[in-house]
């Protein structure tokens, strides 16, 4: 069984992983090259980074050739569901509530984006209550 994922990405891990969850399977050399503009990495860092990240549980890899290929073995919904959970616990006390209102508080947040979390709180009241 491989092991559980770590609940937390660096930013060059979380870099890297975006590139396979939208790229899919690429070599060490195709992660350097694909790299936007400003934010290259060397060829070593690359694969010192992949290789933590394997062995978080991330990614894997089979052999083609001389290569080593990589692809995502957790999904990018499933990776910010992990990451939201350990802010949860880690700065709310798992409270829902408390990290929602934190939101809510944030000067920055539009009458748009206060419509759709509206709405969506809607939905999951009645969605809970379907379940009853």
């Amino acid at each position: 069984m491989p092991p559980k994922p770590s609940n937390t990405l660096t930013e060059a891990e979380l870099r890297l992983m975006k590139l396979l969850w939208r790229r899919g399977e690429s070599t060490v050399n195709d992660l350097v090259q694909a790299m936007p503009d400003g934010e290259t990495l060397a060829y070593n860092s690359v694969l010192t980074t992949i290789r933590i990240l394997e062995q978080k549980g991330y990614v894997e890899h089979r052999q083609d050739g001389r290569a080593f290929v990589y692809w995502a073995s957790v999904a990018e919904d499933e990776a910010s569901r992990s990451e939201i959970r350990h802010v949860l616990k880690r700065f709310f006390g798992n409270s829902r509530e408390r990290l929602v209102l934190s939101l809510l508080g944030d000067t920055e947040i539009s009458a748009e984006e206060l419509q759709r979390l509206q709405e969506a709180i809607r939905e999951a009241a009645k969605d809970g209550q379907d379940e009853e």
